[in-house]
């Protein structure tokens, strides 16, 4: 009997040891992700546009190529989407953070994005055929363009949609004024097509041009302008109480953002889809909003609001 106890014990405990082996290692006890994938000896240069997102983007990106092994190259923050995109089809840089909306429209030269659920498939199907740009896998947010008005005037004149600020053009024109970052002034995807889908027939004196990082705090104070471009994302409009209207005709595409890589670059080292994957899966709209807000609202730098989004998610160490 004291023999059969013993065995039964010894049963218990062997099946015990093979049930914990099988057991997934829980994420906390994982090494982070950049030491799962190995760079050493690799050189990028890594760009990015010169708003506070782009920023971000720009460092994670970054700090996470150095922490997997590789020297990189600092080109972040240049002026204008098309300065970055010549630099990547150029050569001067390997990769940055691009979104679908403006590839499709600026660089693909589309006038619209029909099709919009499948707009990334189409987008990096066609710039890696047409251009050698190699898209990776989108992040969880589309960074769209937006027009925001304050509580007051959106009261004042019952604006709700893009659609009423056409009413408000023709009874109180006085009232339509526009604080808007030069990119957007020119853009297709910005206030020319704006105006020419919505019928508005904006007056020139309506626009005052600004660098798009004052057009938030214009608009809020509603003294210079009422009306101002901004990106979906951003921390400000919360921050400031701002009134996002409705594109009620979808004028914008889905901007979903994905790092840009020259392709040649990528088969080279095609272990960049599985360093960055997780990283675009973890950037949420929520989570971009928040990043956004640390650097804009809570006056952190870029490099560090990245370093602690990288380490919270088990990135980096």
């Amino acid at each position: 009997m004291k023999q059969l106890t013993h065995k039964r014990v010894s049963a218990v405990i062997a099946f015990a040891l093979a049930a914990l082996t099988c057991i997934a290692t829980p994420a906390w006890a994982e090494k982070p992700l950049a030491q799962r994938v190995d760079l050493s000896g690799a050189t990028f240069t890594v760009g990015s546009k010169e708003f506070t997102e782009q920023l971000i983007l720009g460092q994670i990106t970054m700090q996470l190529l150095q922490a997997a092994g590789a020297h990189v190259n600092n080109q972040i923050g240049m002026a204008g989407s098309n300065a970055v995109r010549k630099a990547l089809t150029s050569g001067k840089i390997d990769m940055y953070w691009e979104y679908t909306g403006t590839g499709w429209i600026s660089y693909l030269d589309h006038t619209s994005a029909n099709g919009q659920a499948h707009l990334y498939k189409q987008v990096a199907a066609q710039d890696l055929k047409q251009n050698g740009i190699k898209w990776l896998h989108p992040a969880n947010f589309s960074d769209s363009y937006g027009l925001v008005t304050n509580a007051k005037t959106a009261a004042k004149y019952h604006l709700k949609t893009f659609s009423d600020i056409g009413q408000l053009i023709k009874q109180h024109p006085q009232a339509a004024s526009f604080c808007v970052g030069n990119e957007f002034s020119q853009r297709d995807d910005g206030l020319p097509g704006l105006d020419k889908t919505y019928g508005w027939h904006l007056p020139q004196a309506n626009v005052h041009i600004l660098q798009e990082s004052l057009v938030y705090q214009q608009v809020a104070q509603g003294q210079r302008c009422n009306f101002g471009d901004v990106f979906t994302t951003d921390g400000r409009i919360k921050a400031l109480k701002l009134v996002l209207l409705q594109d009620n005709k979808h004028f914008f595409p889905p901007y979903y953002a994905a790092l840009t890589i020259r392709d040649k670059v990528y088969k080279r080292y095609p272990q960049l889809a599985k360093l960055f994957r997780p990283v675009s899966q973890a950037l949420t709209m929520k989570t971009m909003q928040e990043l956004n807000k640390e650097v804009d609202v809570d006056g952190k730098f870029p490099q560090q609001v990245a370093h602690q989004f990288l380490v919270a998610h088990h990135f980096i160490k």
